[in-house]
């Protein structure tokens, strides 16, 4: 997926698919994000998200949390939640909590447990979270989705793009 249609026509597919298979799920999933609220995580972040992930926004502003997990067994964030989250992790890098702790970052992320560029955006609920990576290591892609383990020192990359994440996920779940 590369752009707005490609995300739009993969939350149709993917709704479609819940609609019939899973509609406690769809129903589960909120309304569009205003742009208000898009802006101010933004803002909040000191960050530009990435155009397919606005989109993805655009369509459902996270999850309810009252219906199972939509992402392989993690929650979709809603803004409010991707805010906390970040801000959380964010806090405890400032305060020092994380000094000394040493991470294993995959090739293209950037060394450190946490890193004020990550933001959540998938959650399975436990403190581990899916992230977009928004100031990679030089070999990394600005918006590349990593995993974070609150426990684990490995920091995954697991997509080159959160267009290329969510197509993925979209051809797995709706083939």
């Amino acid at each position: 997926m590369s752009n707005a249609k490609d995300t739009l026509t993969g939350w149709q597919r993917l709704d479609a698919w819940l609609a019939r298979n899973d509609p406690a799920r769809l129903a589960d999933l909120n309304p569009p994000a205003s742009a208000d609220a898009i802006r101010e995580l933004e803002r909040t972040l000191g960050l530009t998200l990435p155009g397919a992930f606005v989109d993805c926004l655009n369509a459902h502003d996270g999850q309810r949390g009252q219906a199972g997990a939509l992402f392989d067994g993690n929650q979709f964030l809603p803004i409010r939640h991707i805010a906390m989250s970040w801000s959380s992790w964010t806090e405890l890098l400032e305060d020092g909590d994380f000094d000394g702790r040493v991470a294993r970052p995959d090739a293209g992320i950037r060394d450190g447990w946490w890193q004020r560029g990550w933001v959540p955006f998938a959650s399975n609920g436990g403190g581990d979270y899916l992230c977009l990576d928004l100031t990679p290591a030089p070999q990394g892609r600005v918006g590349q989705v990593i995993e974070v383990l609150h426990d684990v020192p490995q920091r995954v990359l697991v997509a080159p793009s959160f267009a290329d994440w969510f197509g993925d996920f979209i051809h797995r779940k709706t083939a």
